[in-house]
């Protein structure tokens, strides 16, 4: 297995709009982020992942990119920019970016350009398709609701996306496109940054033609067309090309959002032999079988459990596991494992073991490592995210009560992932002396980076520890994992090599009590309650390293 310094980083996803504001305006900014480095070096943290700091009209909160080689001004400048890189650089930390290049904001030059001259040269940068203004050119659905279709009635044109009508999809099939974003990537690259994490990347190869979408798998996925993107004909060329062009010459990083990827296909994307992605994320484990996000249910670790070991056994020595069960499209995983609050800490360590012992790269979502669980919101105004907005109208067209229409949103919104970090108990929990972008809720009062990191027994301290253990020790990195015990509601697993003592871990998956096989002679190295008994309590993780 080839050592690389992505599979021994450590990764936290830092959300910029709601991560620190230091002007007080209630928004989250680059000097904020600066003003805060020195937390995640003491967590541990060796790379951080930006979510996108582009300028940007905010339709989809910056996922809908304006220019690309501009500070979104909310954020901050250049040089703030260039601040934090060497601040992160300095600390010995690497920095990788969103690469948002399945569409661009219909503000962007590209696509107004395309507008005023849909027969020039940036006519075909996007979908734009002649007809009729009751006949979109196909029946595509859009993630974010209603037909994938945009009509522009002064150029009498339709406009592909599959996202928000303000995101329009780039037409990757056109080499001008491919020669502009190679361009954009090694302008960033030059400027320091250490890698990307592109975003819904395996998108961008729509089959030619755009051929319509089957109804019964529409009905079956809940987006129409869907089988004629999301694994196009030419993905693999695409990628080829963008790794032989930008990220090859500099060395960079790449890590995939791919939804709708399996095991089998995201060996085909990651192989180390096949020179395209190094890693990508697997969306499969944020929901188990038979249920979507909006789903109001209880996660069942098992699912979990099961998922993991199928690529610890599976996945092979040329592919590398992005693990993670957090980031901002996604409600807070110790909600959806049991929202009791006498769990919240006992689930909350057991997330970060299983994330910290297990073979591959551990990306950590912002307030993951504080326990953060979803927010209390009450009404539709306590919204920002254009998805649930619309997610809520729909449901209101469809004939559900505004109770029934909430009630999906409070399980599912990307809004509880995005509520200002909390850092201590001043208002607004010291992420801003203004009015929040965002509303959270009281829980930063118990709940902040200040009394977590005080406490040695909270799941900051969780964090650190694990990280720190998992930093010294290679076999919890590159050794194999050898599953040793998988009755319901139990998993145990050793990982191992030729070269370093075996370290075994043993989960309690559940509420209830549950007898487990304590590892003879083994030393304690973590647990996530305070004491010693015979049974393994609610939700139990123990870490102990075996004799050789």
């Amino acid at each position: 297995m080839l050592p690389a310094w992505w599979k021994e980083a450590v990764f936290y996803q830092i959300y910029p709009r709601s991560f620190q504001d230091s002007n007080g305006d209630g928004i989250g900014d680059l000097p904020g982020i600066i003003d805060r480095l020195d937390y995640l070096q003491e967590l541990g943290i060796t790379a951080v992942w930006l979510s996108p700091i582009y300028d940007s009209p905010n339709d989809d909160m910056g996922y809908d990119i304006r220019n690309y080689q501009k500070i979104m001004a909310e954020f901050g400048t250049m040089a703030d920019f260039d601040r934090l890189r060497d601040g992160l650089h300095a600390r010995g930390m690497k920095l990788i970016m969103d690469l948002v290049v399945n569409h661009t904001s219909d503000e962007h030059p590209w696509f107004q350009k395309a507008l005023a001259d849909p027969s020039g040269p940036f006519g075909q940068y996007y979908f734009l398709r002649p007809g009729q203004p009751d006949t979109p050119p196909n029946n595509w659905t859009s993630f974010f609701s209603g037909s994938a279709w945009r009509w522009f009635p002064e150029q009498q044109l339709w406009g592909l996306h599959l996202f928000s009508p303000k995101q329009m999809d780039l037409n990757w099939s056109y080499p001008p496109v491919r020669d502009a974003v190679c361009h954009m990537v090694n302008w960033w690259l030059d400027r320091g940054v250490d890698g990307f994490r592109l975003d819904v990347i395996n998108y961008i190869a729509k089959n030619p033609g755009l051929p319509a979408g089957d109804p019964l798998i529409g009905q079956l996925m809940g987006f129409t067309g869907v089988e004629e993107y999301f694994y196009g004909r030419h993905l693999h060329e695409y990628l080829r090309e963008l790794q032989e062009r930008s990220f090859t010459p500099h060395h960079a990083f790449s890590v995939g959002e791919t939804p709708g990827v399996g095991m089998q296909m995201s060996k085909l994307l990651t192989g180390d032999y096949r020179h395209e992605l190094d890693m990508v994320f697997d969306f499969d484990v944020l929901e188990t079988p038979g249920h979507v996000r909006w789903d109001d249910y209880r996660y069942d670790l098992n699912y979990l459990r099961d998922y993991l070991v199928d690529y610890q056994d599976h996945y092979g020595s040329h592919y590398w596991q992005a693990l993670f069960i957090e980031n901002h499209d996604n409600p807070r995983m110790i909600s959806k494992v049991n929202p009791d609050p006498q769990y919240r800490i006992a689930i909350a360590k057991l997330l970060a073991v299983i994330e910290l012992t297990l073979r591959g790269t551990p990306f950590i979502f912002q307030g993951q490592e504080l326990g953060r669980v979803n927010a209390q919101f009450h009404n539709i105004r306590d919204f920002q995210d254009v998805e649930s907005i619309n997610k809520y109208h729909e449901l209101l067209a469809a004939g559900q009560t505004e109770q029934a229409a909430l009630a999906v949103l409070l399980a599912g919104s990307r809004d509880h992932a995005r509520t200002p970090m909390p850092w201590d108990t001043t208002p607004h929990g010291g992420f801003t002396t203004g009015t929040p972008w965002l509303a959270g809720d009281d829980d930063y009062r118990q709940y902040n980076a200040y009394s977590e990191m005080a406490n040695p027994r909270s799941v900051w301290s969780t964090y650190r520890h694990l990280i720190k253990l998992r930093q010294a020790n290679p076999v919890l990195v590159y050794g194999a994992t050898d599953t040793v015990d998988r009755r319901r509601n139990a998993w145990s697993y050793i990982r191992r090599d030729d070269d370093h003592q075996p370290i075994q871990v043993l989960i309690n998956l559940s509420a209830r009590q549950k007898r487990m096989t304590i590892p003879a002679g083994g030393s304690l190295l973590y647990r996530n309650y305070p004491a010693h008994d015979g049974r393994f309590k609610a939700y139990e993780a123990r870490v102990y390293r075996l004799p050789e």
